[in-house]
């Protein structure tokens, strides 16, 4: 389950983050601007510590992939997006999740046990209602091996995958794959 703090403020937003991190990635093309995500959906860690947030962006007719880990303290190998104060939870270092092990693991385990995105609670147990630009996520329920994560979202993925991650949401409804395993 998602723990969401609805009436935190972030100090920089995420937006602020992510708009001064993608335009230098490779990946991102050249010369876009960052408009505001088109959707998002989050994954929970099971050990409770750290975030994970997915945001999908469309530039032209092109959709884009930025999933995020949100931590309380750096840590080594991973790729920081930027650093942020959180009014509830204090300090938070944020990671570009393809390069944080816990969204690693947790994005495998959805792949090769068919899951889904969490369902969003407030910090009481309250479930917060759906959204309407949350992403339906499911894994296909197969696979083992090494995590890739698409950038640039296509509705097939390679030959090779032994099992793939995708979403839906109200803009795109034929599913788009965010991640495969081989």
């Amino acid at each position: 389950m998602g723990i969401v703090h609805p009436t935190s403020e972030l100090t920089p937003s995420k937006a602020e983050l992510l708009r001064a991190w993608l335009p230098a990635q490779p990946w991102w093309p050249e010369g876009a601007a960052v408009p505001d995500f088109e959707a998002s959906f989050r994954f929970d860690d099971p050990a409770g510590e750290v975030g994970i947030e997915t945001f999908l962006f469309r530039v032209g007719d092109t959709v884009l992939q930025a999933p995020l880990t949100y931590r309380s303290a750096p840590v080594d190998g991973s790729v920081l997006v930027g650093e942020l104060e959180h009014s509830v939870l204090g300090h938070r270092w944020v990671y570009d999740a393809a390069s944080d092990p816990v969204y690693v693991a947790e994005a495998s385990r959805v792949i090769r046990e068919a899951g889904t995105e969490v369902t969003m609670l407030q910090p009481d147990g309250t479930p917060i209602a759906r959204r309407p630009f949350t992403a339906s996520v499911r894994g296909s329920g197969s696979g083992d091996g090494s995590l890739h994560v698409a950038r640039l979202l296509h509705p097939s993925g390679p030959t090779e995958a032994s099992g793939i991650l995708t979403a839906t949401w109200a803009e795109q409804p034929d599913p788009v794959v965010l991640a495969w395993l081989t």
